[in-house]
Parts: structure tokens; sequence; C-alpha cells
């Protein structure tokens, strides 16, 4: 249906339901048995798409098979239809996402006899829009891949040549580095997904519309963001972080800001650190008909591009770009007296039909958001909290302990992820919420028919601040930006803050959640396991006393009931 975020299947004689759910660049279908558990031989679900003004339906493939005759792993990716999903839900990426129309969806039921043939019930079908725009003309929410650790870019990347061919082994070698991967170019696009394309989108639209542009950078080591940078010349001012990671001659950060002096001129380039760091992240456009801002987690670097999981919203308007202007002009005139300034309060950017809203860091008391944020988690979350947070494990006090209580509310649904474990969140009871998820790559314990995968080098992988509360209520809101949820973030870095009250959006970061939380959790849980397992096979119906069908969990473990009825 044109415009939703969820759409449910309507076919009354499927034996369940369906319900697709609309993510930037990815869909989340979701299924539950109609009446009752479903029978022993179902084993799983097949799934299946057509792209808009498409002739013929692709299936998804699983690289998980029924065992072969001998009892062995079969090591063919197959189609869903023999290799079927033994999932309630699923996280799909199209191979043409952001194709205007609708995408639709088909998902079968799928039975195994005594035979191990394989027989099927009614399907359920469901259409949607996945275009590439979150609301078109206003805002878009974006993502990196941040997948170098999966089996994806193992297949298609990693046995060719290794990632070190593709990114830099350290920053400060990031504007000289020349890929060497015989599929750089494709790995690139993969690994930046819709963010990177859409914020070089913006600085080449800067350039042709001859616009002023307003830069605020952390990081910056990456070619193709420099180079555009020096084609707006005069017009663009820029502010580069000088705290002691990024200040010395030898940075890429310094090599940047030299290379910047040449090409928009010294007044136009200045380098500064608010308290500790200024960390935005965060690109103004204001052109005679391109009026534009970037903001989220994505550094503008290798690694914020490649291989970290960060999100990007792209904000169009003159409002929008009225603000974020007005916080840069702060930062540059009013360094010392910021957290007095109007950027610091929290302002509305002024978008048809979306409460949405920015505030930039650092915060005097007065102004200060980090308790008001802990306390809407802690007394208002009604039904579920999703969360992906780099350095959750620095944030001790109010943020920690509001997400710790909810974790222990056993009718509220929390899924959470961080760069790391996570100390005071690690014990919970059995039947509660899981604990946070952190990055993990299948570098041991590697079960058949999977293979080795690597980790994109040191440092976060996990990058993204942002949580999301009630996401299927219309209350839903999202927390984003640059800012990390500490009191540091609050009131000592330069920072910004998004706060948005809307499902579509809402939705789009909880699929985010959902499909990062998930990819780890399978590699951590086999990387910890004192019993790994060393094949993976789907499961066949029980044959023999006090064996239980796959979906067994799903039907008797109180955080997979949750899940299960939550999102179908």
């Amino acid at each position: 249906m044109a415009g939703e975020f969820q759409v449910s299947g309507g076919n009354a004689a499927a034996l369940f339901t369906l319900k697709v759910h609309r993510g930037d660049g990815m869909a989340l279908l979701a299924m539950n048995w109609r009446r009752g558990k479903p029978p022993a031989d179902f084993v799983g679900f097949a799934i299946e798409y057509k792209e808009p003004g498409g002739d013929r339906f692709f299936a998804l493939k699983n690289r998980v098979a029924f065992s072969t005759a001998a009892g062995e792993v079969n090591p063919a990716k197959l189609s869903t239809v023999l290799s079927p999903i033994q999932k309630f839900r699923w996280v799909h990426f199209p191979r043409n996402a952001n194709m205007d129309g609708e995408f639709l969806y088909r998902v079968t039921p799928v039975f195994m006899n005594e035979q191990d043939e394989l027989s099927y019930g009614d399907p359920q079908e469901a259409a949607i829009e996945l275009r590439r725009e979150t609301y078109p003309g206003q805002l878009n929410v974006t993502y990196t891949r941040g997948f170098v650790s999966s089996q994806a870019f193992v297949d298609t990347y990693e046995k060719i040549a290794p990632v070190k061919t593709l990114i830099p082994a350290k920053p400060d070698e990031g504007l000289d580095f020349e890929p060497t991967h015989p599929k750089t170019e494709q790995a690139l696009a993969w690994m930046g997904f819709e963010a990177r394309e859409e914020i070089l989108a913006t600085l080449d639209e800067a350039i042709k519309d001859k616009a002023q542009v307003r830069v605020v950078a952390y990081e910056l080591n990456l070619p193709e963001m420099v180079e555009r940078l020096e084609k707006i010349g005069t017009r663009l001012k820029i502010i580069i972080d000088d705290s002691a990671n990024h200040k010395k001659p030898h940075t890429a950060e310094s090599q940047a800001a030299a290379r910047l002096v040449e090409s928009a001129g010294e007044d136009n380039v200045k380098r500064q650190h608010m308290g500790q760091l200024q960390h935005n992240k965060t690109i103004v456009v204001d052109g005679p008909t391109v009026k534009k801002v970037v903001c989220g987690s994505t550094n503008f670097s290798w690694r914020g591009f490649y291989v970290q999981a960060n999100n990007a919203v792209i904000l169009q308007g003159a409002k929008p770009v009225e603000v974020f202007t007005a916080a840069f002009d702060d930062y540059w005139d009013n360094e010392g007296t910021f957290k007095t300034t109007d950027s610091a309060e929290l302002t509305k950017l002024s978008l048809t039909g979306i409460d949405a809203r920015v505030a930039f860091s650092p915060h005097a008391a007065s102004n200060a958001l980090l308790k008001t944020i802990a306390t809407d988690i802690r007394d208002n979350t009604t039904s579920s909290l999703f969360f992906s947070l780099a350095f959750l494990y620095q944030t001790p006090g109010a943020m920690l302990n509001a997400i710790k209580k909810v974790s222990d509310d056993d009718d509220l649904f929390v899924y959470g992820i961080s760069d790391r474990k996570v100390g005071g969140l690690d014990i919970l009871r059995p039947d509660g919420n899981i604990t946070p998820m952190f990055p993990a790559a299948l570098a041991k314990n590697v079960p058949e028919p999977f293979k080795k995968e690597p980790t994109g080098g040191g440092g976060v992988r996990m990058h993204h601040k942002f949580l999301v509360i009630d996401f299927d209520k219309p209350s839903a809101r999202v927390y984003l930006g640059s800012y990390n949820f500490s009191d540091t973030a609050d009131t000592k870095n330069g920072e910004n803050l998004v706060i948005i009250r809307d499902r579509r959006i809402a939705v789009s970061y909880t699929i985010e959640a959902l499909r990062i939380f998930d990819h780890y959790h399978f590699r951590v849980v086999q990387q910890e396991a004192k019993k790994a397992r060393k094949k993976l096979q789907l499961a066949k119906p029980p044959r023999k006393r006090g064996e239980k069908p796959w979906w067994d969990e799903d039907y008797t473990d109180a955080r997979k009931i949750k899940d299960r009825k939550l999102f179908a």
C-alpha cells in the first residue's frame, strides 16, 4: 500500500499472519501462527518478493539447509522454497530497494513428511513501498552497512582480496590511501550503503548549486570527502576537531585542514574542541535551490563509512538549514559561551507533519538533557525499548540505571547493542530481557557451512547512537545524533541530539536495531559457547521421543513469545 510503513497480509485462509514493516533500504517481515501452535511437521517459511512493475517473484536464499542424505551439511545457498527460514521474523535487503512503487512479498508455510518431502500451505501476500526517501523532500534516514564481519562480505569480497585492500590500516594514512581490491567501487558502495551515497550526493549537489557549505567534522580522513570540500572553494567554512587524537601535524585531520586552507582560505578553516571533543558530524548546504543538512553518527572517515554501523539523517528545507547554520556560527563565534546560546536549547525543525527537534551540546545545567532522556526511558516506556549505543559501558548513572530498570520489567521488550560488553546489564532473569549485544566476528568456533570472517581492523565497529521508545505506539519517539548519551556528551563535547516523534522513523530505527542485534547475537553465542555448534542445519520434524520442533522455544520461552507477538 502506497505510503504505509506497516502492511499486513489479507489471506484469511492462510494458517499464519504476516506483517511487513518498512525500513530504509530494508524490510522486516514478521509472521505468527494464527491459532494455537504450528503442527510438528511445519519446517519454516518460504519468502519471495516481486519488484515494482516486475513480472516474476525472486526467492530469498538461505545459507542454512537441511542435511544431505548422508547427514552432512549442504554447502549450497538454496532458495527458501527448498531451505525455508526457521524464524518468525526476517530482515530483507531487496537488490533495488530504491525503486519507486510497491514491493510485493509472498510468504508460504513449508511442511515436511516422514520421507523428507516438502509441501506448502496457503501463502500470505503484502505490498509495501520501500522508496529511497523516508519522507520525500523533508527527511531521509540512511544507514551504513556495518557488515564487514559477515558471510556476505566474505563470499563477495574477502574471498577475492583481504579487507586491507579496501581500507587503510591506520586513520592517519587515510588521505593517501588508494584501494587495490579488484572490486573496489562495488565493495565500497556495498559497505557504505545508503549513508555513503546520500552524503556524497549532498556535497555533489552543493558543488553544482554553488551553495554555501558549513561543515563540522570530528574525523576527516576520507579522500572522496576532502576532494569534494576542496571543490567548494571559498564558499566552505569548516570546523575540524583538534582534540588530542587529531591535533598533531601528522594526523589526517591536520592534513585535511592544511589542504582546505589552500582551497577555502585560512579564515574559513578552524580547529576546535569543546571541553573535550568537537564531536559533531554535520554538513549544512545553503544554496539557491539546494537546502540540506546532514547529521547523525557517521564520521567522515574510512571506518565511519565502510566498517562501522552508523546512521546519517538528511534534512531538507530552509528551517533545518537555519537552525544548523546558527549552531555552526555559535560554535565558531561563541565557543566560550556556547552553553548559554539558543543553539543549546531544544529547537523545532519545522518539518511538515513530523515533530523533530534538535539541541546542540555542550549544555549548561539549566538546559542539560541527559536526565530528561533517562526519565523518559525509565518512567514512560510502555511497550518496548530498542537501542544501539556506542560507549554505553562509559555511561554509569542515569542512563545505565534507566536501561537496567526497563530491562528488568517483564512487561516490556528490550533489545540493545553496544560496542562492547556492558557491565551492570549482564545479569538478568532467564525469562526476562536479553543482555545488550556487542560486535563479534566468526573467528573461532566457525560452524559449517560458514567461513571465518574479518573484523575490519581495530577500533569501534558499533558506532550508532540512537534509542527508540514504544515504536509500535502513537507516542513512538527516537533519540539520535552524534550524542553518546553520557554526561560528557551532554555538558562537555560539541554534539547534536535530534528528537523525533514519528512512527515511520521509529520503525526504521527499530528494524536497524533488530538487524544489527540478530546479526551479532549468533556470533557472540557461537564465540562464547562452552560447546559451540560445529554444524548449522535446518531442523527436520521430530522423529524420536523427546525431540521438539524448531519452533518450540518461540512458544515456551517468555522472551521469544513476546518477540513473536510484538512484530507480527
